[in-house]
């Protein structure tokens, strides 16, 4: 699916909200809702009084990582963008440019030759198989495999000299792109559903979507009979330049969630995940006749509009752009009428985008 739109530069969220002026919270974002076709406009803290006692918000706990650390591919320098963390102690992993203006061009598939220091001459920085990057702190990577046989841009890599944990605490910033004004505080980057992982798993980039939430506003939803129920999913880098389908994730639905869900459904209640992230996981631990079983470990799912959904009733998103594989999953939820109708109204109430941005509130 793509959209006949196209997004204007000023319509980026540069900075969060509550850097936009004096006392403002994360909670001070727009939200824009769809119901089918009728699309309204309010603002983000107006989100229990969408919602009614018996509902469920689906959240994602994965707490985001400081994920790009600076490096050196022989003389060149390079930013990796540490992706996903393997069951073998493996990392997926990225490499791209720094521009200082964040990371943005891949660089795998550039065809330029990488020097001997960068794991041997002759080999072209599109296959970089046993290429070393030297990492801030002394640490070493060495690329062992691409990650899919779809491309080269994410590769299975070793780290030694030093635990993955480590180097990011110490060297590690939050991803940024280039839309954004500056590098932010790795807290900015952080949900408050967040919750750190004993084994260092994280996600690479923030499920954006519960950004906007606030302590004060959970206590109200729950105030109101509103349930949440937690899963994890550790979102991997996304692509910038080909807007690919995510790669396999690891993720987490546990017993006393999938009761919540089965339970909210059989109830009448309405099942609306927040983030694209929380669909992917509660709807790979879904049985064809949407019943929703305690599972963990590893997901390939891509939600698109012939799979359809079976345990979600509605999405709480942030704006795509025009051409993002997400847009499949959002028609999977809605239909592509109200998609094509809420990113018009979004247009013409000139809402941000990017993680940073408003949201979209699809309801059935």
């Amino acid at each position: 699916m793509t959209l006949a739109l196209r997004v204007p530069e000023e319509l980026s969220a540069r900075v969060p909200v509550e850097q936009r002026g004096p006392g403002l919270d994360r909670d001070a974002v727009r939200l824009l809702v769809s119901r089918g076709t009728e699309v309204s406009h309010h603002g983000f803290r107006e989100l229990p009084g969408l919602l009614r006692a018996g509902d469920l918000l689906v959240v994602n706990t994965s707490v985001t990582l400081a994920a790009a650390v600076d490096g050196h591919l022989g003389r060149a320098p390079v930013v990796v963008h540490f992706s996903t963390r393997g069951d073998d102690g493996r990392w997926a992993v990225e490499l791209r440019e720094p521009d200082g203006r964040g990371t943005t061009r891949a660089r795998a598939g550039k065809g330029r030759r990488a020097s001997p220091a960068a794991g041997g001459a002759g080999r072209r920085a599109g296959s970089p198989r046993g290429a070393q990057v030297r990492l801030a702190g002394g640490a070493r990577l060495v690329l062992e495999e691409p990650l899919s046989a779809r491309g080269e841009r994410l590769w299975w890599a070793r780290v030694s000299g030093a635990e993955v944990p480590e180097v990011l605490r110490e060297h590690g910033r939050p991803i940024r792109y280039s839309y954004t004004e500056r590098d932010q505080p790795l807290s900015v980057y952080r949900t408050v559903f967040a919750l750190p992982s004993e084994d260092g798993a994280g996600s690479a980039e923030m499920p954006s979507a519960a950004r906007p939430f606030t302590a004060r506003l959970v206590a109200e939803l729950v105030s109101r009979g509103v349930q949440f129920a937690p899963v994890t999913l550790h979102t991997g880098v996304a692509s910038a330049e080909a807007h690919e389908p995510p790669y396999p994730e690891r993720f987490v639905v546990p017993e006393a969630s999938a009761r919540l869900v089965n339970a909210a459904r059989a109830g009448g209640g309405r099942v609306v995940a927040v983030g694209t992230t929380a669909v992917r996981a509660v709807e790979s631990a879904a049985d064809a006749d949407g019943v929703v079983r305690a599972r963990a470990g590893w997901t390939d799912l891509v939600v698109t509009p012939e799979r359809g959904v079976r345990a979600v009733d509605g999405l709480l998103t942030g704006l795509h752009d025009p051409e993002a594989s997400h847009l499949l999953m959002l028609e999977a939820v809605a239909g592509r009428a109200a998609i094509d109708r809420g990113y018009e109204a979004a247009m013409e109430g000139r809402y941000l985008w990017h993680e940073f941005g408003d949201v979209h509130l699809l309801l059935p």
